[in-house]
């Protein structure tokens, strides 16, 4: 029987001409490709922030040397081994092997348009910002800050908390995760040697605070829904959702990104393109695209009848 409705639904499939499977197939192809040929841009140093990320991390190491393990392991987003673009990878393998993690057909496709989108040269280099502005926040003010206003300029902006060293990179689940105490308060933990940023700036970071206080930051301003798998988008929400509640009526928390902050100074088009873009919203664009066609195909058509009935 079970057999018997899964060829009838095949069957419809092909009746009803659903050539997503085959869309996400070439998408997964397309991705592959180029992330692959991301991954040779940073290998030939044709990624410009991956060079001055390097630049930046050897130039503080020779002034502060005691900050050399942290520093090395933040110049590795220059290259294929950092969290970054190892993101894209896995994100890359649990598409082609266990799809069925991220959900049904159009939770796939929307993946696979992202994973494109994310391995666009312009739009990993303004990514990039980030760790080049943590060393250059912790350069004393010798290293510019890249594609971003100065410090000050944004915590006064965003009337902002200052979370120290390390703040642009909280939040972001390729170098730490909020783990939440027997209170039931959250707070950010990193990972690896990127735990040197709690002994530099040593007042643990609480999710509710920096929720309704976080300064500018690439990822989550601009390039979370890029950067983000949606099972690490997923765990934001359920965090988001369970402080919510916990908080109740009493309206003293806001999603950490509930409002956009001011602090870019440059970005380029792919980014600014990811910046207006929504989140998985049920329907990947080759879908809605999809529809807008047979939308119109049918306007058309019912147009033409009318047409021909009034003849």
């Amino acid at each position: 029987m079970r057999i018997f409705l899964i060829c009838c639904l095949s069957l419809l499939l092909v009746a009803c001409g659903d050539d997503r499977p085959e869309r996400l197939q070439a998408n997964i192809k397309t991705a592959d490709y180029l992330i692959g040929n991301l991954g040779n841009n940073l290998n030939d140093n044709r990624i410009r922030n991956a060079v001055i990320l390097q630049q930046y991390a050897q130039l503080l190491t020779q002034r502060k040397p005691e900050l050399r393990p942290l520093l090395t392991e933040l110049s590795k987003d220059a290259t294929r081994n950092g969290p970054m673009y190892r993101s894209l990878t896995d994100r890359l393998s649990t598409l082609k092997k266990q799809p069925a993690i991220l959900g049904d057909i159009e939770a796939q496709l929307f993946e696979s348009e992202t994973l494109i989108e994310a391995s666009d040269p312009s739009l990993f280099n303004d990514a990039l910002s980030d760790p080049i502005n943590v060393i250059a926040d912790m350069s004393d003010g010798e290293l510019a800050r890249v594609n971003a206003i100065s410090k000050s300029q944004s915590l006064r902006a965003n009337g902002a908390d200052d979370n120290g060293a390390g703040s642009q990179l909280v939040g972001n689940p390729g170098y730490g995760e909020w783990q939440t105490n027997n209170s039931g308060m959250s707070f950010w933990h990193w990972y690896g040697m990127y735990a040197m940023f709690s002994a530099i700036s040593p007042r643990p970071i609480g999710y509710n605070r920096w929720s309704s206080g976080r300064d500018y930051s690439y990822y989550n301003d601009v390039g979370r829904n890029r950067y983000t798998s949606p099972q690490q988008k997923k765990s934001q929400d359920n965090l988001a959702n369970r402080t919510k509640k916990q908080f109740g009526n009493r309206g003293s928390f806001n999603s950490p990104y509930a409002k956009t902050k001011t602090g870019a100074s440059r970005m380029s088009t792919a980014s600014q393109k990811a910046q207006r873009a929504p989140s998985f919203a049920g329907k990947s664009s080759y879908s809605r695209q999809k529809a807008s066609t047979s939308s119109f195909r049918n306007s058309t058509s019912t147009t033409s009848r009318g047409i021909r009935r009034g003849k």
